[in-house]
């Protein structure tokens, strides 16, 4: 196994999708270092990195940076891949035969986050926190919620709608599988749903779902999961070390760029975007979150846009998005060369 470039993750501890990111570094003993922002903006850290990008986590291996969860769990198996002795999200399913990458992805990140995870979050007291964090939460989401009685009120529809994503959990369960996708180890399926289904029984306006019906497949599961989580924890590679941003900017800058994908550029995706490698774009979130970070495009595929910013410390870095739920837009009509 050869050196690896320093691997710098940007979390804050209440996060939830943090904590996936988290684990993910554990299943697979990835050391790493961590930079603890704030639960909203501003973020000096990232700003360091002239990434304007809201959302967290936010991950860097060397001088690339990884934006998005639903990059950075694929990008992390894919440059510390299982061939080089670290763990793997994408599992074979029993039997020894294929990964269902394809399919674990889509649940992770469109079941999962993108309809479980919103409706939960919708169940967070968020007038608990303060004035500046409903106001962030509001902007967030594009309601106003300055009442509270507006989130309340989505309580009961919250809580009969987790009880018919619970029985679908314990439908998949039902046939005494191990793990959710039938696999050799746990999958990025099961570090997903097992972050979410396990975060909500600590929300007061949920957590009675569980004892008003029973799960007796999804509970044996959570316990599962958690014990396996716990024991890989103790024996894990996945060492990490806190640092300042000042730290962790310095860390990213001096690196090299090393991810050999920055090479590619679709010219079919950039004509439907109506962009040029070189030209200034924007991509930013296209359903939440909805903040622009402005950059040089220096590759584009069907999977990721990248692009190269400056960070305090005078030089570029490079920043991945998805292609999935993000914009690409034209910010400039001066097109520079690379």
């Amino acid at each position: 196994m050869g050196p690896k470039p320093p691997v710098v993750l940007y979390h804050y501890d209440a996060s939830p999708i943090s904590t996936e990111i988290k684990s993910i570094l554990t299943l697979k003993g990835i050391p790493h270092k961590r930079v603890a922002v704030a639960n909203m903006p501003p973020r000096p850290e990232l700003r360091m990195l002239g990434i304007s990008y809201r959302r967290i986590p936010v991950l860097a291996i060397g001088n690339d940076i990884y934006c998005d969860s639903a990059l950075i769990g694929p990008t992390l198996e894919r440059r510390f891949p299982p061939s080089e002795g670290y763990g793997t999200i994408f599992p074979k399913r029993k039997g020894g035969r294929g990964s269902d990458s394809g399919v674990i992805k889509a649940y992770s990140e469109f079941y999962i986050k993108k309809a479980l995870s919103v409706m939960v979050s919708k169940s967070i007291p968020v007038h608990k926190f303060g004035p500046a964090f409903v106001k962030d939460r509001s902007e967030w989401w594009g309601t106003e919620i300055e009442d509270a009685k507006v989130l309340e009120g989505q309580y009961p529809y919250n809580r009969s709608a987790l009880a018919s994503h619970l029985l679908l959990l314990e439908e998949q369960l039902e046939d005494g599988r191990e793990w959710l996708m039938d696999t050799e180890s746990p999958s990025l399926a099961d570090i997903s749903a097992h972050l979410i289904f396990n975060w909500v029984r600590f929300f007061k306006a949920l957590r009675g779902v569980y004892k008003e019906h029973q799960y007796p497949n999804v509970e044996l599961w959570l316990k599962r999961f958690s014990e396996h989580l716990e024991a890989q924890q103790k024996t894990s590679r996945a060492v990490f070390e806190n640092i300042s941003g000042e730290e962790g900017a310095k860390f990213i800058c001096s690196s090299p760029h090393q991810d050999p994908t920055v090479t590619g550029f679709d010219e079919i995706e950039a004509s439907r975007l109506k962009v040029a490698l070189g030209e200034i774009v924007s991509v930013s979130p296209s359903d939440n979150g909805k903040v622009p970070t402005i950059g040089k495009l220096v590759a584009l595929s069907r999977q990721d846009v990248v692009i190269e910013t400056m960070g305090t410390e005078g030089r570029s870095v490079i920043c991945h998005f998805p292609r999935l739920e993000y914009m690409v837009q034209a910010s400039s009509h001066t097109r520079t060369k690379l």
